[in-house]
């Protein structure tokens, strides 16, 4: 073991090339915590955002960008119970997974699925507990009922498609254009190219949304009211077109619409280990009988992390993009 090890380091707010390799000490894990070893790492939307200076770190946790890791248990803190030293698994980090080594909660640590490689498993924490906490929990939809996803092709929109068809809803997606088939390979019913479709017309004809997880904002605010039937739930996570709207709020009483948002970084340390027992329990069986898969568009080295940030903020990728520290 190394006392220093190698990670990514923000120089200053901007643009991808801000991301620079850097040196730090390796992170002794706390109580509850264990250390791993990074065998990758993947790429959010949340660490575009923090990149730009526009999304600090809770207190206490690593400046470092990376929200989730899979690896093998290095070294374990007191009070941990189930995981032991050369358990392999992933987790849900609350930062610093950009670097060769993290500590993390260990309740926030999931085993690896059956049949998925251990690269692409790092690829799975934040968009699985973003969506599943947001579409499943507490409760489920109706079965055989509708869910519309926004940006079907990216991370989180490809993962909320696949457990949507796992757990027997009809998924909708919007896409470009070149990434509808993809969309429906992965299980959507309908992939809506929004460059030429009407969504709202389409989704109304299928007899409206259940639920529907938005990451666009702006106008589809309002057009996802327009699309919902009664009673669905509205999940705003992102605002890639603009969060200050102007709207008839309106129908969303006379639909009695539920219209909400959250973070996942934010929340507690109980609500992440309570999703990650939900995950494990109820989603990754999934991958074992086949009905899930992992979407990795690319792997690259730790230190090419600005050409994956480029490559995500030009929506160039179908599903996950990694970073894998070189080996020692």
């Amino acid at each position: 073991m190394t006392e220093s090890m190698t990670v990514i380091e923000i120089s200053e707010p901007g643009g991808p090339e801000v991301l620079a390799t850097g040196r730090r000490l390796v992170p002794e894990p706390g109580p509850g915590e264990v250390r791993l070893r990074v065998t990758a790492t993947g790429v959010n939307g949340p660490d575009l955002v923090q990149r730009r200076g526009h999304y600090p770190p809770p207190k206490g946790a690593s400046d470092l960008l990376g929200l989730e890791a899979s690896g093998e248990i290095v070294a374990v803190g007191k009070e941990v119970g189930r995981w032991k030293v050369g358990d392999r698994v992933v987790a849900l980090t609350n930062g610093g997974a950009y670097a060769e080594y993290v500590a993390v909660d260990a309740e926030h640590c999931l085993p690896i699925p059956d049949g998925v490689d251990e690269t692409d498993a790092a690829g799975l924490p934040e968009t699985y507990f973003t969506v599943w906490s947001n579409i499943f929990h507490p409760g489920a939809l109706p079965e055989g009922g509708i869910l519309l996803v926004h940006g079907g092709a990216g991370g989180i929109g490809s993962t909320a498609i696949q457990i949507g068809k796992a757990m027997g809803l009809r998924v909708f997606t919007t896409a470009a254009e070149a990434d509808c088939a993809f969309c429906r390979e992965i299980g959507a019913e309908r992939a809506i190219d929004f460059g030429r479709e009407d969504f709202v017309q389409i989704v109304r004809e299928a007899g409206g949304a259940d639920a529907i997880l938005d990451i666009i904002g702006g106008d589809y605010v309002a057009r996802n009211i327009k699309a919902a039937r009664a009673d669905a739930r509205l999940v705003q996570i992102a605002f890639n077109k603009g969060s200050k709207i102007e709207i008839d709020l309106m129908p969303l009483m006379l639909k009695r619409l539920t219209l909400t948002g959250s973070t996942l970084r934010s929340r507690s340390p109980a609500f992440k280990a309570q999703i990650a027992r939900e995950l494990e329990e109820q989603v990754w069986p999934f991958f074992g009988a086949g009905k899930l898969k992992t979407l990795t568009d690319r792997v690259l080295p730790l230190d090419l992390a600005a050409q994956a940030h480029a490559t995500m903020e030009a929506a160039d990728h179908r599903g996950k993009i990694l970073l894998r520290p070189e080996p020692a």
